[in-house]
């Protein structure tokens, strides 16, 4: 929580001045029933009714302070608790953006959207109650009881007695409560959890008629949430009662006390009623004050969950340098791979292992190999989206761990598996791959992808607006734009990671002509299950197990790589393969 206040320097001023003009409304409010018990001692014992209109004017003139004083308190705080949260969740975004896919994987979405929305929201009201409540609820309580003993030591004495006596059971039952608030917290996370899961999921949920189980499960995480809330409010219900029968009791003592003293002629009626007010105000201010340090605990909670996350440091560092070896001459080989071992973090095994591979510029080179055999932790390792456990990956022969991040992955255009487009129109989404692209420019992209003739159709050109994650198109169409989008970049690296398994094998081989015919001088790696669409690069890796298990071209996998035939068998004829 320490480091998070540095996001409060810019708003020392306001955080100052709302604790400040909370006070100032306190002192006025302290002033009410010495008011009050003038207006019963002078005006009302006398039925001076001026007298009890002119306190009653003061009264008014005090509400009036005590409320414009709580209006700008108020007002400071907010601004603090904004900005502070607003400062805060920028610099949360962009941590989260730092942290390379290692460090994602583990902490998980949920988690990370969680701390980003709920979280923050959470401490900003935490932080907007301190500002406002934290100094005056213990200002109130001391300062009624000073008060007090201005008007009558002897009753104050109760005073003394019940405030000991009310901390004790505010507090206990707060510091009993503070461990199950956190546990409903915790629980909360998992009810956001199945439900982002089941938003998420709603058509694969459909699509295998599990509604009634997920609704279910839902009942059943939600019902614990509510068991714990139950449980934690009927503790933190004992409060009012219990509160109210030590002060009840505390009234009938400073009563009977103050009426022995009215009756001898030491304190006046007004007095006593001013004894009864401020031990009322004490009352609301301890409740004040518990219902605080519960919010206080969970704001804390949340900021510490939001620090562990912001100390998570990104296990891929690059240097800050704008230059890699400027003027350095063009060599043969664009990419490679130096007995290359990898392994996801917390992975008992390697994923990869002892990868060496030579590609040379313009090649086009094609990646298979079955499921799980690490075709796409290979191409994931030349953008530095993982670092290596053991070897190296050279780009330009430079080590990719000495790029700075931005100049490496300006070279290197990716088509991820997943097909990801953003809400907006389609002009927006192809700037994602070149900011200052031209329309001719995302044309021509779109031809080599093979999209311009469903663009066109549509009959909005580059203003065809896009739904999120592009619902409003097809599986395939959603592919199409991803390539395009990273042609416009003009890379002088492009991976296609599975990036046309939804295309038709008349488009695909489309749209590999087009690749290798217009992007000559570009080095292509193209993952796939599919031996025909990889049967035509220069050189085709064949992964078995994270091994490379065959190299070369179809013709020499066909005939040396076991592997590589039972691939084209299982998928093509044999007058195919040949």
């Amino acid at each position: 929580m320490k480091k998070l206040l540095r996001y409060l320097k810019d708003y020392k001023l306001e955080s100052v001045l709302a604790p400040l003009f909370k006070m100032l409304e306190a002192s006025f409010e302290l002033f009410v029933p010495l008011v009050v018990a003038q207006i019963v001692d002078m005006g009302i014992k006398s039925q001076d009714v001026g007298y009890i209109l002119k306190m009653g004017g003061v009264l008014l003139l005090l509400a009036m302070v005590g409320l414009i004083c709580s209006l700008t308190a108020q007002y400071f705080a907010a601004k603090a608790a904004v900005g502070f949260s607003t400062a805060l969740r920028n610099d949360l975004f962009a941590h989260i953006g730092s942290l390379s896919y290692s460090e994602q994987d583990t902490i998980g979405t949920s988690t990370l959207i969680t701390r980003m929305t709920s979280d923050v929201n959470q401490v900003q009201s935490g932080l907007n109650l301190t500002l406002r409540l934290l100094l005056r609820s213990p200002f109130i309580v001391f300062g009624a009881m000073v008060m007090a003993f201005t008007v009558n030591v002897k009753a104050a004495m109760v005073f003394v007695a019940a405030i000991p006596a009310l901390c004790v059971v505010v507090f206990g039952i707060m510091l009993f409560s503070m461990p199950l608030y956190k546990k409903v917290q915790r629980q909360l996370d998992s009810v956001t959890q199945s439900a982002r899961e089941n938003l998420t999921g709603v058509r694969v949920i459909r699509a295998f008629n599990r509604q009634e189980d997920e609704i279910r499960s839902f009942d059943e995480s939600n019902s614990r949430l509510v068991q714990f809330q139950v449980f934690v409010g009927k503790i933190s219900a004992l409060m009012n009662p219990v509160t109210y029968v030590i002060v009840n009791l505390a009234i009938i003592t400073v009563v009977w006390i103050s009426g022995k003293q009215v009756d001898a002629g030491v304190i006046t009626q007004g007095e006593t009623v001013a004894l009864v007010n401020y031990m009322s105000q004490i009352l609301v201010e301890l409740i004040k004050m518990a219902n605080l340090i519960v919010s206080i605990s969970k704001a804390l909670a949340c900021a510490n969950r939001i620090s562990t996350v912001m100390n998570v440091e990104s296990s891929i560092s690059a240097p800050q340098d704008t230059e890699v070896r400027q003027g350095r001459p063009l060599t043969p080989v664009k990419v490679q791979f130096e007995h290359v071992n990898f392994a996801y973090k917390n992975a008992k095994e390697d994923s990869l292992t002892d990868i060496h591979i030579t590609v040379k510029r313009g090649q086009t080179i094609g990646i298979i190999g079955g499921t799980g055999s690490g075709k796409s932790s290979l191409v994931n390792l030349i953008p530095r989206f993982y670092d290596v456990r053991e070897g190296t990956v050279l780009v330009d022969g430079i080590d990719v761990r000495s790029y700075p991040l931005l100049k490496l992955r300006e070279k290197i255009g990716v088509v991820p598996q997943k097909a990801v487009l953003f809400q907006g129109s389609l002009r927006d989404n192809m700037k994602w791959g070149k900011k200052d692209a031209t329309d001719e420019e995302i044309y021509r992209a779109l031809d080599i992808a093979q999209a311009r003739e469903f663009v066109d159709g549509k009959g909005k050109g580059l203003d065809l607006y896009i739904e999120q994650n592009g619902k409003n198109l097809s599986g395939g169409q959603r592919q199409r734009l991803t390539i395009a989008r990273a042609l416009v970049r003009e890379p002088e690296i492009l991976i296609m990671d599975d990036s046309a398994s939804a295309l038709d094998f008349a488009t695909d081989a489309k749209l590999r002509k087009a690749i290798r015919e217009e992007t000559k001088d570009i080095t292509v790696f193209i993952v796939s299950q599919r031996a025909t669409t990889i049967r035509g690069a220069d050189q085709i890796v064949v992964l078995d197990d994270g091994m490379v298990a065959g190299l070369g071209t179809h013709r020499e996998l066909w005939e040396s790589c076991m592997v590589y035939r039972e691939i084209c068998l299982s998928q093509l004829s044999k007058e195919e393969v040949q």
